[in-house]
């Protein structure tokens, strides 16, 4: 079929899947945070107590944090069909997980600070305010994670080292013949895949593949005790027809393979740099009541500041770990180097070479390739992008093809 204006037309929106349900529910944290902000001040100011007042615009702190990511909710959406975004709008998550990385790497650094200076110079601490003060702002903690993690797959300031492709094979297929039902699958499990026929049958069984283009392959099956397996392993992608042959009789049937990316690549930073803060507040507050409790009981009032140099450094960690992804993203690297593989196996996999390869990150769920290929068969880009259906992350694609020299 050849390529038209109108095949190329598409939309720029890549946005991630939950993006309005994540902007409903940090809206409904921040307006949680900003009527307990109101609570402490009115309160302290009207009993008297600086540390209630003092607790509540700390709370202001972190609804203002959270009106970040609302706010970067609220501009991806409202631009995503914005043609001045060569690439959508779907890293201004991103970038507001960056800046509120930043913004908790500073405040790490002001927790700090202050620790050591009491550890030095120990001020006197009202007891029978802070703590309740400090389970308070805990209990506050509580409640925003619970609203903003429900039914979320996020992570805290860490990452894993690797990258988690999914590989979704839909690979068994139930076969009715004149024999009984049949099971037609693709096996490899720890092993290079190959058909594997379950069932009572005694005689002789082939597979011919035939891929979108065009392309066939026989398989011949051994006897290998309760089931025929085949002789050659099955090349990647498995996604083709497959002619199924015993005796007098044939069937065919769809085998298809689809891969998703997970990890870096399908992560809304936008939404785990909320929950980061939340959770910093929460482990700040736990440290602080341990360190006052002890504190109180025993007199060790050194043990106040030892709880906040404690939180700082678990703040500097998660914030850390923001700043190392969200800053790759923005930089455009590689944010999945396994799929990045799967797809030169799945170009090459027909003789032809890719000769350059550039994928990056456009939003939670949606990644863009540039693909240079270099062929000597009279192969056009409608060709390779049927080799990439399988991915279905990839949401932007951009073929090249080359005459490969001969």
């Amino acid at each position: 079929m050849p390529v038209t204006a109108e095949t190329l037309l598409h939309d720029h929106v890549f946005l991630g899947e939950s993006h309005d349900t994540s902007a409903s529910k940090t809206w409904t944290v921040i307006w949680v945070c900003s009527a307990m902000m109101v609570l402490e001040i009115v309160g302290g100011l009207f009993f008297g107590s600086i540390a209630l007042a003092a607790d509540g615009l700390h709370m202001s702190t972190h609804a203002g944090a959270l009106l970040l990511a609302a706010l970067a909710y609220k501009y991806a959406r409202n631009y995503a069909t914005d043609d001045a975004f060569t690439f959508g709008s779907g890293k201004f998550g991103d970038l507001a997980g960056f800046t509120s990385a930043i913004i908790l790497a500073m405040i790490a650094i002001l927790i700090g600070y202050e620790s050591i200076s009491r550890i030095f110079q120990p001020i006197a601490i009202h007891f029978s305010e802070a703590i309740p003060i400090a389970f308070l702002g805990l209990g506050v903690n509580v409640v925003s994670a619970l609203l903003l993690s429900s039914g979320s797959d996020h992570h805290h300031g860490h990452s894993h080292g690797h990258s988690n492709n999914e590989v979704s094979h839909d690979e068994v297929r139930q076969i009715a013949t004149s024999r009984g039902v049949l099971t037609l699958e693709i096996f490899e499990d720890g092993v290079p895949p190959r058909f594997r026929v379950q069932g009572a049958i005694s005689e002789q069984v082939t597979v011919e593949t035939e891929r979108p283009d065009g392309a066939r392959q026989s398989f011949a099956f051994a006897h290998r005790g309760d089931h025929h397996e085949s002789v050659d392993e099955i090349p990647e992608p498995h996604q083709f027809v497959a002619h199924f042959r015993i005796g007098d009789e044939m069937q065919s049937v769809q085998f298809e393979e689809h891969e998703h990316a997970h990890g870096p690549a399908h992560r809304d930073n936008n939404m785990r740099a909320a929950v980061v803060h939340v959770f910093a507040d929460a482990a700040v507050s736990v440290l602080v009541i341990v360190g006052l409790l002890l504190a109180r009981a025993f007199g060790w009032l050194w043990m106040d500041p030892l709880a906040g140099i404690v939180g700082a450094c678990v703040i500097a960690s998660w914030s850390y770990g923001l700043v190392r992804d969200t800053g790759a993203i923005l930089l455009d690297m590689n944010p999945d180097r396994r799929m990045a593989g799967n797809i030169r196996s799945a170009v090459e996999s027909g003789g032809d070479q890719l000769a350059d390869l550039h994928l990056w990150r456009l939003g939670p769920g949606h990644l863009g390739a540039i693909l240079a290929i270099a062929t000597d068969k009279a192969r056009n880009a409608d060709h390779y992008r049927g080799l990439l259906t399988r991915f279905k992350t990839l949401s932007h694609v951009t073929i090249e093809i080359v005459p490969a020299r001969v």
